[in-house]
């Protein structure tokens, strides 16, 4: 039970990544190391797919082994993130409050991707 709950989740987290390449609110790579991981502990062959796969598979590969998050995709991360930040949440009709806090999150996930190391040392 426990490995076809993490396999359905892996593949939850694979479609919310694959969606979020195409819209600026969702993000992709961490649905995607969440799908990598759920994978790992429920198939090897599906861990093996998306570790191996043509784009998909440096980053994810780059992350398990060493930490790293390449420079063009903190580029992306930034340019995204910032996007949302100037041209979505000021327009949302939502309470300030919740504003601020999603802003704040952001810009803390952008300092955590801004500390990690941009290549292999």
């Amino acid at each position: 039970m426990k490995k076809l709950s993490l396999l359905l989740l892996g593949h939850l987290f694979l479609s919310l990544g694959i969606i979020g390449a195409f819209l600026p609110i969702l993000p992709t790579t961490p649905f995607l190391l969440l799908a990598v991981f759920c994978y790992s502990k429920s198939s090897q062959k599906l861990h093996f797919w998306i570790l191996n796969h043509k784009y998909l598979g440096p980053p994810v590969k780059a992350w398990e082994q060493n930490g790293v998050i390449g420079l063009k995709a903190k580029i992306l991360a930034t340019v995204m993130l910032s996007l949302v930040i100037i041209f979505q949440l000021p327009y949302l009709n939502i309470a300030i409050v919740l504003k601020v806090s999603v802003i704040t999150i952001l810009i803390l996930v952008l300092i955590f991707v801004w500390s990690r190391p941009s290549k292999i040392s």
